[in-house]
């Protein structure tokens, strides 16, 4: 199995709580500094940080797998054409894990699914997208393969790649200077006017843009307010999903 779960870390915990309920997640684990919502498909974990840490408004990209041993085994021989071995088993500071690394250094981790904790309730129509922002989108949409997300049409664009995880949730590739980094983003299987009245009927401020590719939906970032705010995204943003093919 492979489930699309990035790592948000905050320190508005009860902001984002509202704003992904808002959106129609639902909890599924935890109730203080750490949570978990299931979304329609792929899952979203938030960890409050104090403020003005360094992880502050940043996301981790992340994934759920079933069984790690044979998750790395399967990776690391996906790879072997590539001459790499990118899955290593590890013990990080919350268990075992299996850590991703692409060839620029870039790394991820893929958790254990917890049994029993898909959660009824969440918007079927609502997806969650872990992004990677990379200078080498080729040898990133290379890893995701690897991994086992599976390609999604995307327009006539030699720099982007989309996948989906067979179990929920989206990976995007997209081109970016510096260092490989992660972010988040929702995308949404319907039209985004419903959405947009749910979230402001929830206090939030929502604009609706139209695009190239389709529409998108901005919701103040709650990372964002206050002087002490850290330099992050003024806001989420939820774009509609548009099947290529």
């Amino acid at each position: 199995m492979l489930r699309v779960r990035p790592l948000h870390f905050t320190s508005n915990i009860e902001s984002w709580e509202r704003l992904l309920t808002a959106l129609g997640l639902v909890l599924t684990e935890g109730d203080g500094g750490f949570r978990v919502y299931d979304a329609g498909a792929g899952r979203l974990a938030v960890h409050e940080v104090a403020g003005g840490a360094a992880e502050d408004g940043t996301t981790a990209l992340a994934v759920e797998v079933g069984d790690l041993a044979e998750f790395a085994r399967r990776t690391n021989l996906a790879a072997q054409e590539d001459g790499t071995t990118p899955a290593e088993l590890v013990t990080v500071d919350h268990g075992d894990a299996c850590r991703i690394t692409a060839p620029d250094g870039f790394s991820f981790l893929a958790d254990k699914a917890a049994a029993g904790t898909e959660g009824g309730g969440a918007d079927p129509a609502l997806a969650v997208v872990g992004v990677w922002f990379t200078e080498d989108a080729d040898a990133a949409a290379r890893t995701l393969r690897h991994i086992g997300a599976r390609p999604r049409p995307v327009p006539d664009n030699d720099e982007t790649a989309d996948f989906t995880a067979k179990n929920g949730g989206i990976l995007l590739v997209r081109p970016a200077a510096g260092p490989s980094r992660s972010g988040l983003g929702f995308e949404y299987d319907g039209a985004l006017e419903p959405l947009r009245d749910r979230l402001t009927s929830a206090g939030f401020q929502v604009s609706l843009t139209e695009e190239a590719f389709g529409s998108t939906l901005h919701v103040a970032n709650p990372d964002a307010t206050g002087d002490d705010a850290p330099p992050v995204p003024a806001t989420v943003w939820i774009s509609r999903h548009l099947p290529m093919g």
